[in-house]
C-alpha cells in the first residue's frame, strides 16, 4: 500500500507541476494553450532518448528537456503571439498533435509505437526498492516547491506586472510603451520547459514512454485541475491537481465494488463527475477552490 501511495503522490508532484506551468501561461498571462501535452511529449522523449541512445545521465537529460521544450515553443509563439489568443489555441492543440504522430511515424528515432524503455533514473544507487521511490518522490516535492515559489516571485517582480497588465488590457499596455509580444514569448517558454521538466521527470519515474501517454485527454486534465484549484493561484493549481488526481485514481476501486459495472462505463462515469466538478466550480466558486469564491 505505501508503494501505491508513493506512486500516487509522485503522479500528483507531476501533474502540478504541469499545472503550475498552465497557470503561469493562462492565469497570470492570458495565453490559451490547448498543446501543453506537446511539451510534456518532447521533455519526456529527450530525457528518453539523451538517457539511452547517448548515454547521458539522468540529471543533463532532465536539464535537457526542459531546453528542448523551451526551444519548441519559440517558433509557435512567433507565429501566433502577435495574432488573436484564438490562434494560439488552435495552432497549440494542432502542435500536440502533430508531436504525437510524430513520434509514431518516425520510429527510426522514438521507436515508434513500441516505445522507448530502459530510460535512467537518479538515485540509482540506492537499488529498486522504496528507498528510491522515496528519494525520486522527495526530488519531485523539492522541484515542485521551487517552481511555485519560483514563479510567485517572478509575478510579484516588474516582468509579472507586465504580463498581468497585458492579461487585462494589452492595449493600455500599448499605450504605456511597453509591447505585448516579448513578454509573452517569454511566458509561453518558460511554461514550456516547465512542461518539459515534468515529461522527463515522468519519463525517468516510469522508465518507459510511448506516444499512447502524451494524447489531448492529458492537457485537458490539467485545464480542469488549473480551474478547480484557481486559475491565478500557484498554490491552487498544486492542490487542484491533487484534488483530480486523487479522484480518479481513487475511483479506480469502485471496479472491485461495482464488479457488474465494465471498465468503459466506470471510466466515462468518472469524466462525467471531473466534468460535472468543473461547471459547479465556476458556477458556485469561480476563483477555485484556493482563489476565493468571488475571484476571478
Amino acid at each position: 500500500m505505501s508503494s501505491y501511495l508513493i506512486a500516487v503522490t509522485t503522479q500528483i508532484g507531476i501533474y502540478g507541476l504541469l499545472t503550475l506551468s498552465l497557470s503561469l501561461q493562462y492565469g497570470y498571462t492570458g495565453l490559451i494553450n490547448f498543446g501543453q501535452v506537446g511539451f510534456y511529449a518532447i521533455g519526456a522523449y529527450a530525457a528518453a532518448l539523451l538517457g539511452t541512445a547517448l548515454g547521458w545521465g539522468p540529471w543533463g537529460s532532465l536539464a535537457a528537456a526542459a531546453l528542448f521544450a523551451a526551444v519548441a515553443a519559440v517558433p509557435i509563439g512567433l507565429l501566433t503571439l502577435r495574432l488573436r489568443e484564438d490562434y494560439l489555441a488552435i495552432v497549440t492543440l494542432g502542435f500536440a498533435e502533430v508531436v504525437r504522430l510524430t513520434i509514431v511515424a518516425e520510429d527510426w528515432l522514438t521507436n515508434g509505437t513500441a516505445g522507448i524503455s530502459g530510460i535512467a533514473r537518479p538515485f540509482a544507487a540506492l537499488g529498486v526498492g522504496i528507498e528510491r521511490d522515496l528519494a525520486f518522490l522527495a526530488l519531485i516535492l523539492v522541484a515542485l516547491v521551487l517552481v511555485a515559489v519560483g514563479l510567485g516571485v517572478i509575478v510579484r517582480s516588474p516582468f509579472g506586472r507586465i504580463v498581468k497588465a497585458i492579461r487585462d488590457d494589452e492595449d493600455a499596455v500599448r499605450v504605456l510603451g511597453k509591447e505585448p509580444f516579448v513578454p509573452r514569448i517569454k511566458v509561453l517558454c518558460l511554461g514550456a520547459a516547465i512542461a518539459g521538466f515534468a515529461g522527463g521527470l515522468q519519463a525517468q519515474y516510469i522508465g518507459y514512454v510511448g506516444p499512447d501517454q502524451f494524447i489531448s485527454y492529458v492537457t485537458f486534465i490539467i485545464w480542469i485541475a488549473m480551474i478547480i484549484g484557481g486559475t491565478r493561484s500557484f498554490l491552487g493549481a498544486i492542490v487542484g491537481a491533487g484534488v483530480v488526481l486523487l479522484f480518479l485514481e481513487g475511483s479506480r476501486f469502485l471496479r472491485d465494488e461495482l464488479p457488474d459495472i465494465s471498465e468503459t462505463a466506470l471510466a466515462s462515469a468518472r469524466l462525467a463527475i471531473v466534468g460535472l466538478a468543473l461547471i459547479l466550480t465556476m458556477l458556485y466558486r469561480p476563483g477555485g477552490l484556493v482563489g476565493g469564491k468571488d475571484a476571478r
